[in-house]
């Protein structure tokens, strides 16, 4: 996910006019350009954040009524983080029945990813503790503490590096980690604390201790965790280790 660049504004601003409502023949939607614009990007993100989307993330805050209900009507509901300034869509749950149908798919995280997503957690919180506005972290600061959960029976040493990289590849795609001036340091989106609820996290490193067949891992789980679970609830799907996006 990459920050908005201004072309990218100069161009919306060129196509429409931001006071109109019909935006093409034969259109009956009801919301103007800009609110549209927000709604298919929160359709289509993980997330949006007023780091990497600012446009979108205002329309959001002033408009957040509106586009709830057009999320609503998709059967999704709309998480919204204002301290962190984040937002996302979540499939929701009836009250009782079947399932809704639903436009999203499970893309679970892989063990690599998942204690990528871990480490990046803990580093967050260490630096928003120690006062820094943002926090930055290294590409081999990730492999090397993904290596550091290598059970010690495993041989195939080129090939778990090659996945904890393409782990960290893959978690700056989702927008978890922002690129920097250089491919070898990244910055972490404050995203990562209300994307990832506490207890999942937890209950995935414990697994994945479990699997490895070690007695304790490097840092104490304990370590990483506190008692502040952040925005996110703890839903059977956050549960089954997965992020949401559109079919």
């Amino acid at each position: 996910m990459s920050v908005e660049t201004s072309a990218e504004i100069e161009s919306d601003e060129e196509i429409v006019d931001d006071d109109s409502v019909s935006l093409f023949e034969g259109d009956e939607g009801g919301l103007e350009y800009a609110q549209r614009h927000a709604l298919v990007t929160l359709l289509k993100q993980r997330f949006v954040s007023a780091r990497t989307h600012p446009r979108d993330w205002q329309v959001l805050v002033e408009h957040e009524r509106v586009l709830r209900s057009r999320l609503n009507d998709l059967f999704l509901d709309l998480q919204v983080d204002r301290d962190r300034e984040v937002a996302w869509k979540r499939q929701a749950t009836p009250e009782a029945g079947d399932r809704f149908p639903t436009l999203l798919y499970d893309a679970a995280w892989s063990r690599e990813e998942t204690l990528v997503l871990v480490h990046l957690r803990d580093r967050l919180r260490a630096g928003q503790a120690g006062g820094d506005a943002r926090v930055f972290v290294d590409r081999e600061d990730l492999v090397d503490y993904v290596a550091s959960f290598r059970p010690p029976h495993a041989t195939d040493v080129a090939g778990d590096e090659k996945r904890a990289r393409n782990a960290v590849a893959s978690v700056l795609k989702a927008g978890l980690l922002i690129a920097t001036g250089t491919d070898e340091r990244f910055e972490i989106s404050e995203a990562v604390e209300p994307l990832l609820p506490l207890e999942l996290l937890q209950e995935l490193l414990e697994a994945l201790q479990r699997a490895n067949n070690t007695d304790a891992p490097p840092q104490d789980p304990a370590d990483l965790f506190d008692e502040d679970t952040g925005s996110a609830d703890d839903t059977a799907h956050d549960r089954a280790g997965s992020t949401d996006d559109v079919r």
